[in-house]
């Protein structure tokens, strides 16, 4: 290094240490700009307005009604999508499952979904453990919310009502009797993947049963499997809501859901 370039570092660095010398890393004791409301209010784009509904467990008016007890037009048979809904619509009120008959999913494709269902065990008791009262409720066709008459029936705990099937047992049995209705309010957000098809962020659900909290925030650990461990299957996007055929006749009424 020359003369002239040494004495060109040291006046660069005299005026480096200088200019942090102006820049403390502490706020100053007063601020330049005292801060006002408004410059933390942030007012565009306006909240969007919806209207709730007028009783509790009953949809908004920004659903979509997958069933109102009037008819089945919103799903078809999941053994064959070109075929209608195989389950009986009873008393203008309630869905029943027709055993033997094969599950049911709805013709849209949903990813995050805030969702409403209500369901109820045979009316007669029938069978322990998995064989009472058991369905399923699937999000994208893959990961499943057990349904299960809980009531005073003892099974695994990550199969019981209200668990992420063979994954996440739920917080608590907050069951029903048979003869009782029970509601799920669910938030569910969907899985995410890398352009490569990696997994980049699991899936996680939030369930209210009969208004407990029984899952929260929990960690879907893949697609739902009788048998073997849980994974994520390849990459996929939207898919079918479906319910379902366990061989019990478990009934469903006011099944509601919002886009997130």
């Amino acid at each position: 290094m020359n003369s002239k370039s040494f004495w060109l570092c040291l006046i660069a660095i005299a005026f480096t240490i200088q200019i942090q010398a102006q820049h403390k890393s502490t706020p100053p004791e007063v601020s330049p700009m005292p801060m006002k409301p408004q410059m933390t209010e942030i007012w565009e784009p306006e909240i969007s307005v919806i209207t709730p509904a007028k009783k509790l467990g009953d949809a908004p008016s920004d659903a979509i009604i997958l069933f109102d007890g009037s008819n089945l037009d919103q799903w078809v048979s999941t053994k064959d999508e070109a075929k209608p809904a195989p389950w009986k619509v009873v008393d203008n009120d309630q869905l029943v499952v027709v055993p033997g008959s094969g599950g049911i999913q709805t013709k849209m494709k949903f990813g995050d979904i805030q969702l409403h269902i209500e369901f109820s065990a045979p009316d007669k008791v029938e069978g322990a453990s998995q064989g009472r009262g058991n369905s399923g409720l699937f999000f994208q066709g893959r990961y499943e919310l057990q349904i299960l008459d809980s009531y005073n029936n003892r099974t695994y705990r990550n199969g019981q009502a209200a668990s992420i099937y063979k994954d996440q047992p739920p917080l608590v049995n907050a069951m029903r009797s048979p003869l009782e209705w029970n509601t799920y309010d669910v938030v569910y957000t969907a899985p995410r993947f890398k352009k490569d098809g990696r997994l980049d962020a699991p899936g996680r659900i939030t369930v209210l049963h009969n208004g407990v909290l029984v899952q929260n925030n929990s960690t879907i650990n893949g697609q739902t499997f009788y048998i073997g461990l849980h994974h994520y299957p390849d990459a996929h996007g939207d898919d079918i809501i479906s319910l379902q055929d366990h061989g019990n006749e478990t009934q469903f009424r006011n099944i509601w859901v919002r886009k997130l």
